[in-house]
């Protein structure tokens, strides 16, 4: 099928990796494995998989290191997977730039479930744009090109940072529970995962704001969730 998603399994568990792969090609994914980092790096570029599920405990080089290096030539989409559960660990993969993070063990239906979700993140349809869009002086988003302008320099937004500001913007003036926005940005699967929305209301926040800690933009409403500025009648 040429519609087939490509997902490249790194961890150096032969036997693991012959599992995910087993499982995931039942459920119509192209699977490509690789057992180290430099095998992984390899793979990344002359077969393009579509996501990377990154083990992050490997011999030659750690899955952060992996990481780095994948962010450094684009932004295929990344899910970690590690035995380390620490909230940590966590932030450290999400903050170098992973989409997603899956703890060992894991059952098949759960972590097909994750990559279903990560990849809809990366497919904006184009009946959601809604043209340039111009907040202020400083700040213009223009959703039909996936553009984002700050003082006129393009910022560099990864996918679900894009989706969360689409979300936000598109609802500018309302506020937006934490569930609200995980059930959008991220999908049902993640409604016991909270931080993701702290996470990257921060990450969001450093890209747009002139002091992430005074936002003017992505608001705080205390207890409830977050609202972006009312540009059309704030401004």
């Amino acid at each position: 099928m040429a519609d087939r998603k490509r997902i490249l399994v790194v961890d150096d568990e032969k036997g693991l990796a012959k599992i995910i792969r087993l499982n995931l090609e039942q459920d119509g994914f192209e699977v490509v494995e690789a057992y180290n980092g430099s095998q992984a790096m390899e793979k990344l570029r002359t077969t393009l998989p579509d996501l990377v599920l990154l083990d992050v405990m490997m011999p030659d080089m750690d899955g952060f290191t992996v990481l780095k290096m994948i962010r450094e030539i684009g932004n295929t989409p990344v899910i970690m997977l590690t035995a380390k559960g620490e909230e940590s660990d966590i932030v450290k993969g999400l903050e170098l730039g992973a989409d997603d993070y899956v703890t060992k063990p894991f059952s098949p239906r759960e972590l097909s479930s994750r990559i279903k979700a990560v990849l809809r993140r990366g497919d904006f349809s184009r009946d959601e744009d809604s043209g340039k869009i111009v907040v202020d002086d400083r700040l213009t988003i223009d959703f039909d090109r996936h553009e984002v302008w700050v003082e006129g320099e393009l910022v560099q937004l990864r996918p679900t940072e894009y989706r969360l500001l689409y979300h936000l913007v598109q609802n500018a003036g309302w506020v937006l529970t934490h569930d609200q926005i995980l059930n959008k940005v991220w999908g049902y699967e993640y409604e016991n995962e909270p931080h993701y929305v702290r996470l990257y209301i921060n990450y969001l926040r450093k890209k747009l704001e002139v002091d992430p800690a005074n936002p003017q933009y992505i608001l705080t409403e205390r207890g409830v969730g977050y609202r972006f500025v009312d540009y059309k009648r704030d401004r």
